[in-house]
């Protein structure tokens, strides 16, 4: 059964359809979170309320564009809601796979990864956004857009100011040259 399937059932009540949309989706939209919230904790409560705001709201979704799209939009809405109640949060070290090279290069991962996540983290959100979901998640400009509720060409200066920005950090923190 296809996506537009599972969603007409799901929006008639059948909740095993539901269940396998918001399954089917779950990693994909964990991945998104964890990177934008830098915080396991806070990441598992965005994507828990995301997850029930999808339930409740499943008969508003139009199938303009893609499921995950619609998860995504709601995460984002969710966490910019709690930065409007909260501080920013701390940064995560998440798990990485073991890279070519055995524990000497996995701990040089580890450590750029970190220090990369870091310079993501001191972005503004909604710049952050931009450059994950683009560049992570591998959204379009349209989609991002729409994501964020912003015209084509905020997307494309947000992410053009994200990579300078990232350049600049990483050549002032001598990780490049």
């Amino acid at each position: 059964m296809g996506e537009f399937d599972l969603l007409e059932e799901a929006q008639k009540g059948n909740k095993s359809a539901l269940n396998t949309l918001l399954t089917e989706n779950y990693n994909f939209l964990k991945g998104y979170i964890i990177k934008m919230t830098g915080n396991p904790h806070l990441s598992q409560d965005i994507l828990q309320e995301t997850m029930l705001k999808a339930v409740l709201n499943i008969n508003k979704f139009t199938p303009h564009a893609k499921f995950s799209t619609w998860l995504i939009k709601i995460a984002t809405n969710t966490y910019k809601d709690f930065l409007r109640k909260n501080k920013p949060s701390e940064l995560i070290e998440e798990t990485l796979e073991s890279p070519e090279g055995g524990p000497e290069n996995l701990t040089i991962a580890k450590v750029a990864y970190k220090e990369i996540m870091g310079i993501l983290l001191s972005l503004p959100y909604e710049k952050r956004a931009v450059f994950i979901l683009k560049h992570y998640q591998g959204y379009k400009y349209e989609e991002i857009s729409e994501i964020l509720n912003c015209p084509i060409g905020t997307v494309r200066s947000r992410l053009h100011y994200c990579i300078k920005y990232i350049i600049s950090e990483m050549e002032r923190k001598g990780m490049i040259e």
